[in-house]
């Protein structure tokens, strides 16, 4: 089980700033004991000879520039390795201070930050904090070993831990049937309830009773995880075509009482009270509010429709609320990629605009045990030949083409810093993010083995980039592309696990218009021919030809996915 320690400070009338200052409380409320601050230190993953913890600090009193939080240890623990804090050690004393980037705690504002520590014997909780000198009374919050705590809900830290994950029959055939698919046909992968039609199945296939009875026969006697994507929002997916929906901007309530409420329905049925239903809620849909609406560049009429009436968030937060309460469902949030929501200018509005969807129609942040990045898009895992804080001749990374002033170049730095992004607006410090690694592995004859030439800072960053499309706005189809890590379960700090959410085969979007009575546009995106526009910076699509509608089964990018992974089959 994960252990929690949340230590909050004692009522005084100042606090000593981390810059020697000092600064004066907030002052309490008639006969309510000042709380200045909390510090919840969570021990997420214990083995035998290290630990993984997370750290969140939340500020209750006057906002502060800088932050030095610390601790002792009254064993042998060591700190090995540290994120979002500069974390040193003398002893048994521990200090993490703020970086650059996360010095700002404004008042009722959080900051987390997190470390691997190795250790040998008991691995005893700490039993004080200071924040910038103040000390910290404490009140345990629990105690015991490794593994998945239930939270208050009953359900579990993490559904993937401990756990397969259902293999969908109809996609492993296919699969199956490619040449050389056999080497991933029996990867577990997400069933896309896309339309209305798809929760009784269409065309014949399986509906979503069908898929749990599936997996319950698949789960024998361990635990079984179920991947389902929830994706048929009013206006669905306003700044594209490839994935439009069946419903118009407005018809908020057929979205609820015909698509949202007999999920629920089925979900709830106690049959399948012991799988482990994991929900990824509506793809592409909330980013496109912060970035393609008013007068950005990339705004389009369709998405400042859907910033107007709301149902986006009203769409989210009701499917959040009615799926949230089933005791078995984990609802993970769809939160773009690094290559959408990475600049600044939507980093910290994206948070602030998914909090807004979570604390709406009913729903609260305890309906969201996660987030979702990376989901039907190429953004590399890690890029190891290049780091954002690495400059050529004098020029930061941040200014080459590729990164254009990105705060971050790869998907896993970026899923971890969401989430502490995420957590600072209000979410619970124990969400957990999903990455969809089924289109981002990069390999084959190009991928680079070194760093590129430091001719320039873009020679530098061309030449060492595994993620070979011509854009980061490239989404459809990408020539090139392969699959990346194989689904797994808490592959790194703060993250769930890896997924193929997305089905590798099937079509991002078609190459050319085919009529269709799916609601599914044609995007020119996914036109190899096309030149591009805003938000891919006018460069060419990347996109393979002869492309089926999206979702439909396309055995070239299967080839393609196959040849180019990474890890090599």
């Amino acid at each position: 089980m994960s252990r929690t320690r949340t230590a909050i400070l004692a009522a005084l009338a100042l606090v000593a700033g981390a810059s020697g200052t000092a600064v004066a409380a907030v002052a309490p409320e008639p006969g309510i004991a000042a709380v200045p601050c909390t510090v919840d230190y969570k021990v997420q993953n214990q083995w035998d000879t290290g630990f993984t913890t997370a750290v969140t600090v939340t500020n209750n009193g006057a906002a502060k520039s800088s932050w030095a939080v610390k601790w002792s240890y009254a064993g042998n623990q060591k700190v090995t390795s540290g994120w979002n804090a500069r974390i040193s050690q003398s002893g048994t004393a521990v200090t993490a201070a703020n970086e650059s980037y996360n010095g700002a705690l404004a008042s009722g504002g959080s900051v987390s930050f997190g470390f691997n520590a190795s250790y040998s014997g008991t691995n005893a909780l700490p039993t004080a904090f200071t924040l910038d000198g103040v000390t910290c009374n404490v009140d345990d919050g629990g105690g015991g070993g490794g593994g998945t705590d239930p939270d208050p809900s009953g359900k579990v830290d993490n559904p993937y831990a401990g756990a397969k994950v259902y293999v969908n029959p109809e996609w492993s055939a296919k699969a199956a049937a490619e040449t050389g698919g056999s080497r991933i046909s029996s990867q577990p992968t997400g069933v896309w309830l896309d339309r209305i039609a798809a929760i009784n199945g269409v065309n014949g296939g399986m509906g979503l009773r069908a898929h749990l009875d599936a997996a319950l026969a698949q789960k024998g006697s361990g635990e079984e995880v179920v991947q389902l994507v929830v994706y048929d929002l009013p206006g669905r997916d306003c700044a594209a075509l490839a994935s439009n929906g069946e419903l118009g901007p407005t018809e908020i309530d057929k979205y609820k009482t015909q698509f949202i409420d007999p999920i629920a329905a089925i979900l709830a049925d106690s049959k399948y009270a012991g799988l482990r239903i994991v929900t990824t809620i509506e793809i592409d849909s909330l980013p496109n509010l912060v970035t393609n609406t008013g007068s950005r560049a990339t705004a389009t009429p369709a998405c400042d429709t859907m910033l107007a009436n709301g149902n986006y968030v009203k769409g989210v937060g009701y499917a959040l609320n009615k799926l949230g309460a089933i005791p078995n469902v984990y609802n993970y949030l769809d939160a773009g990629h690094h290559g959408w929501i990475g600049w600044d200018d939507n980093f910290a509005p994206s948070a602030t605009l998914f909090k807004q969807a979570a604390t709406s129609e009913g729903a609260t942040v305890d309906d969201v045990h996660g987030f979702i990045t990376n989901t039907a898009n190429y953004s590399a895992l890690k890029e190891n030949n290049f780091t954002i804080n690495d400059s050529v001749n004098g020029t930061s990374v941040r200014q080459s083409k590729w990164v254009d002033w990105n705060r971050y170049v790869d998907e896993l730095s970026f899923a971890q810093a969401f989430r502490t992004q995420l957590v600072s607006v209000g979410f619970n410090s124990g969400i957990g993010m999903l990455i969809d690694t089924s289109r981002n592995g990069w390999g084959g004859t190009a991928r680079p083995t070194g760093p590129g030439a430091t001719t320039s800072v873009d020679t530098y960053v061309n030449g060492g980039r595994y993620d070979r499309r011509i854009h980061v706005g490239n989404w459809c189809n990408q020539s090139g592309a392969g699959l990346g890590e194989r689904p797994q379960a808490a592959p790194a700090t703060g993250i769930d696990a890896y997924v193929w959410m997305k089905p590798p085969g099937e079509s991002d979007g078609s190459s050319s218009a085919i009529a269709n009575d799916e609601g599914k546009g044609f995007d020119r995106m996914c036109d190899p021919t096309y030149t591009g526009n805003a938000r891919n910076g006018n460069s060419m699509s990347g996109a393979l030809p002869n492309a089926p509608l999206s979702g439909h089964w396309f055995s070239a990018q299967f080839q393609e996915l196959m040849k180019n992974a990474y890890p090599a089959l």
